[in-house]
């Protein structure tokens, strides 16, 4: 009798010990996936245009391309330069930016040019409404005012 009940505890501490390993492996399979889901960005792109100027700027996290009228340089991008803009992006519910109200409308008249953001993320491209430039949706003003860096701090062209 006592030989039952020693072995059935033995197997009863066995089984529990496996299903708390088991469920350590769910756990760690489920934050894995978690962090593989998270956003990656890829690119950013700021696009203004109106009748007679046409300029963007296209982010990746080593390179910023620049193009005015059709003339383009390309500049060296810092990782914390990098890191600070796919930070602001990631903040984004980036499903919904294509929604989002510009607060004013002088782009219709070119009295504003009109700007649009361009976000890769994942394989995924999500573009913002057109607003105003200067005066983005409130949603977007974080990552607009990081991305209208002064000219200044930008190094010197690549060549």
């Amino acid at each position: 009798m006592k030989l039952q009940f020693i072995t059935i505890n033995i197997i009863t501490i066995l089984l529990i010990i496996g299903c708390i390993n088991q469920n350590k492996n769910n756990i760690s399979s489920k934050n894995s996936t978690v962090i593989a889901k998270q956003k990656k960005i890829e690119k950013i792109e700021l696009t203004e245009r109106t009748r007679g100027t046409n300029r963007s700027v296209a982010y990746t996290p080593n390179l910023i391309t620049a193009t005015f009228n059709g003339d383009s340089t390309q500049t060296a991008m810092s990782l914390s330069e990098w890191e600070n803009i796919s930070k602001q992006a990631e903040a984004l519910d980036l499903t919904k930016i294509s929604n989002l109200q510009s607060p004013t409308t002088d782009r219709y008249s070119d009295r504003a040019l009109a700007s649009t953001i361009i976000i890769t993320s994942n394989g995924v491209t999500y573009t913002s409404a057109t607003f105003d430039s200067g005066i983005p949706p409130k949603e977007l003003e974080a990552l607009y005012n990081t991305l209208q860096t002064p000219k200044e701090k930008r190094k010197k062209p690549l060549k």
